[in-house]
């Protein structure tokens, strides 16, 4: 499919803003992927509605993983093999990880009866309300909450300690709860590490060879995507030059201060040349 078995798994909420304009420099960056034919997949906790107008408007053609490790999507064309476990989400081809709708505003309502702790779904607002909630336009804030596999909510009146108490019960359940901005998402067997590494699985069948796989994310992203790559950039708010910055597991990742100098030019750099 490429000369190139370097495939990027890029974390793209801090990148690319809701309704607001790519991060300075970032298209830059795509586009000379593209031209050294490396595909870029698009992580995200948001949903393939609310990524729509990125993907049209950007010509993201790059399968992507939504709602926070749920789900990879791809166009129908992209891979030329024969694929397993699939289903079709609108107009894509999905490889589910996460457990469909309505699993996780079941296991929410469950949660809330056992701990006795108030939440508020997305879904079960007003279109008033939930524009005032989220912040955003109409049309966006309704996109918002047209979810395929976890829950948006927020909690009414509850503590840290509650909250905790939530978080934890909630990972008895197999579902986890994590914070979205003013938000919170529970999901039930989301796993964004899980999402990776059944594309890789794809493009080393594509490739006829083992994908190298390059993480780009910030400290939150650690966790989950890093440990699915073979190499990762974090990216910092601030110069940071500490290469042997320790990973939480595997290989180190090398930081990438965003706001200094030229970074995605040393990001093409860094990925082009392996040089971690």
């Amino acid at each position: 499919m490429r000369a190139s078995n370097t495939v990027v798994f890029c974390a793209i909420d801090e990148l690319i803003p809701i309704g607001g304009r790519p991060l300075t420099g970032f298209l830059e960056f795509l586009d000379s992927l593209a031209q050294l034919g490396i595909p870029c997949v698009w992580t995200t906790s948001r949903n393939r509605h609310q990524l729509d107008a990125a993907i049209r408007k950007l010509g993201h053609g790059q399968p992507f993983i939504a709602e926070g490790g749920s789900c990879a999507y791809l166009a129908d064309t992209y891979f030329h093999l024969k694929l397993a476990d699939t289903v079709r989400l609108g107009r894509f081809i999905a490889i589910p990880v996460a457990k469909r709708q309505p699993a996780a505003a079941e296991t929410l309502e469950a949660l809330a009866e056992e701990t006795g702790i108030t939440v508020v779904s997305l879904r079960s607002l007003s279109r008033r309300e939930l524009v005032q909630n989220t912040g955003l336009p109409r049309n966006e804030a309704e996109s918002i909450r047209q979810r395929d596999f976890d829950e948006l909510f927020f909690f009414a009146g509850a503590t840290q300690q509650d909250i905790d108490r939530f978080r934890q019960q909630a990972a008895q359940m197999k579902a986890s709860v994590r914070p979205r901005d003013v938000l919170w998402s529970l999901a039930v067997n989301a796993n964004l590490a899980t999402c990776v590494r059944e594309l890789r699985k794809l493009y080393d069948r594509a490739l006829h060879k083992p994908a190298f796989a390059v993480g780009i994310g910030t400290a939150s992203d650690e966790a989950d995507l890093f440990v699915a790559c073979d190499r990762a950039i974090l990216l910092t708010d601030v110069a940071d030059d500490a290469p042997t910055r320790r990973a939480k597991s595997g290989p180190a990742p090398r930081p990438l201060p965003l706001f200094h100098g030229d970074p995605w030019s040393q990001a093409l750099e860094m990925i082009r040349n392996r040089g971690f």
